[in-house]
């Protein structure tokens, strides 16, 4: 296959040389891979985020309490959608990322039970829609698919382009190609993070898709305009500037001490970030503690500064300091 179009431009070349020593750097202080509470939390905002970005409905202590084997009142799709994603993505290290059978593995665990075609590349034209309903593009004819999904493989595996650069531009065009009836963006993410921790295992373990969901009309706007310019350059700036914000975000919380306190911390962070305040009974869902060990842990904070406790009605509740 011949390269797909993209400019390699000042901005793609500087980004891509800050990111490798950002991660350089990271993977030498090596405390995510040694921080399995870390880990974990990254990993359940990696689901959250990818399956909130195709309308999941469930929030990010639902789904955590999902992952640690409580039950939950939610819609049995959304609740499957949590365990086939956790599932895959627990498994993401078995994966070749050169191999069609392998991403057709991936699709068939990201969508079992949920879609006819779980595994299989899609049999029907596709048109394919932002979050407003609009049509972005149509699809390729499917009788194409396998040989373009192959292709493009193979030129990953074979370009000498650096892998950040590359899995960026796959990210864009297996989205092009949309191979699959569902489940598409969560598989050209899944795939993008198995790209990337081939170049630094690190990637395994970043949240690349919270940041995506943090600028989701970004995301869809790259997209469009890719389209638009008939190659995927300004898609493949705005994924670069993604992964140097998750690095950034990562050498924020891996330069801490690394106590349980910090990891709570981080947790209970990334909850104010889509909720006004944090009660005793969030904590305890959250964090998976009891009441009093949610007290201890929000005294400390609130004797630090971190956060505010202030009354919401008959009830006390604790806000980010500032806020």
């Amino acid at each position: 296959m011949k390269n797909p179009p993209f400019t390699i431009t000042d901005k793609i070349l500087q980004d891509t040389i800050e990111i490798a020593q950002m991660a350089g750097k990271l993977d030498t202080g090596n405390k995510l891979s040694s921080n399995p509470t870390l880990r974990r939390t990254n990993r359940i905002r990696t689901v959250y985020s990818s399956l909130a970005i195709e309308q999941n409905t469930l929030d990010i202590e639902q789904v955590s309490a999902i992952l640690n084997g409580k039950h939950i009142i939610a819609p049995p799709k959304d609740i499957k959608e949590v365990k086939n994603a956790y599932e895959i993505y627990d498994y993401m290290e078995h994966l070749n990322p050169y191999s069609v059978d392998d991403l057709l593995k991936a699709h068939s665990i990201m969508v079992r039970d949920l879609v006819s075609e779980a595994g299989e590349f899609r049999s029907r034209p596709v048109g394919v829609v932002d979050t407003n309903g609009n049509i972005i593009h149509f699809g390729t004819l499917p009788q194409y698919v396998p040989k373009l999904v192959e292709e493009l493989l193979e030129w990953v595996e074979k370009s000498d382009i650096h892998m950040l650069i590359k899995s960026c531009v796959f990210h864009y065009e297996f989205e092009l190609i949309h191979p699959f009836s569902d489940g598409n963006g969560r598989i050209g993410r899944l795939w993008h993070t198995l790209l990337l921790s081939q170049w630094n295992t690190l990637f395994s373990w970043l949240p690349i898709e919270s940041i995506i969901h943090d600028n989701q009309a970004k995301y869809y706007n790259a997209i469009n305009i890719s389209n638009s310019d008939g190659n995927s350059t300004v898609f493949i700036e705005f994924m670069l500037s993604v992964i140097k914000e998750t690095l950034k975000e990562t050498t924020r919380y891996t330069t801490l001490s690394g106590t349980r306190l910090d990891m709570q911390k981080h947790m209970i962070y990334e909850f104010l970030k889509d909720h006004d305040y944090i009660a005793n009974h969030d904590v305890q869902r959250l964090l998976n503690v009891s009441s009093a060990t949610a007290t201890r842990i929000l005294t400390k904070l609130t004797k630090s500064k971190f956060l505010a406790k202030v009354r919401a009605g008959s009830h006390w509740v604790y806000k980010r300091t500032g806020d």
